[in-house]
């Protein structure tokens, strides 16, 4: 089971196919979706995450379901206190006097309404730049098992291994969203992190996560991100609880 971590956050891209291993010269920008089925606002804010994971290599898309929604008549089945909590940590990074959904965090440090797609393509533009120099990572998959390299570079940080489900999709039958269907790209289902990075090479083996596929990205406790790579393949699904990473404190 992943452990608890009082650092910061993390996220990367690179594919890779079961067994193999892939060294990434240029990560993707991160897109980080704070929503929930219970918002009758974020439906929109999931369409443009689906579109950005299906039609973007160069974007590492992630949907994080927040708890606050819960209590006001639909549970989402993917929410987590874990996701509130890192979109608060995020607040306080950024100085916002208040969180929201859907609210998107691109690359740790711009945030712009999930339903505004001309402002991500703006963000998303203006992280491009940061993107391209990045530190190293190869990700391998043995049996149950990740192989994580980080190559040598500049900094600090958090690596974290995240697994995410592609696609899921749900039949909301209370709430502000009763009646719809709703399709959800991304779905993060596990984020835990493997170590720390001071700036050496560091090699590292750990279980694979709950989700059918696995991210490796590292964060500096700033929230920018230094690398990321995700492996393509379809892994077997979990049903291991949601488990999130501890904010930076």
């Amino acid at each position: 089971m992943a452990k608890w971590v009082s650092a910061a956050f993390l996220m990367v891209a690179s594919v890779v196919a079961p067994g193999a291993s892939a060294m990434a010269a240029e990560r993707p920008v991160i897109v980080e979706l704070f929503t929930s089925q219970g918002c009758s606002s974020c439906p929109p804010a999931e369409a443009a995450l689906l579109e950005l994971s299906q039609t973007r290599a160069d974007v590492l898309a992630l949907g994080f379901h927040v708890d606050y929604w819960d209590r006001l008549g639909w549970k989402d089945p993917y929410s987590s206190r874990s996701a509130t909590d890192r979109q608060r940590a995020y607040q306080r990074l950024m100085g916002s006097s208040s969180i929201y959904t859907p609210q998107a965090v691109v690359d740790g440090h711009d945030d712009v309404l999930g339903s505004d797609r001309d402002a991500l393509r703006s963000a998303l533009a203006s992280a491009k730049d940061a993107a391209s120099r990045s530190v190293p990572i190869e990700l391998a998959r043995a049996s149950d098992e990740l192989k994580i390299t980080v190559g040598a570079g500049q900094g600090r940080g958090t690596i974290l291994v995240v697994g995410y489900d592609p696609v899921q999709e749900t039949q909301v039958r209370r709430g502000e969203n009763a009646g719809r269907s709703i399709l959800q790209a991304n779905v993060v289902r596990s984020l835990a992190a493997a170590g720390e990075w001071t700036g050496g090479e560091l090699k590292l083996r750990v279980p694979a996560p709950a989700g059918e596929r696995v991210a490796v990205l590292l964060q500096a406790p700033s929230g920018a991100y230094l690398g990321a790579t995700r492996e393509a393949a379809r892994l077997s699904a979990k049903t291991d609880p949601v488990v999130f990473s501890r904010p930076p404190q």
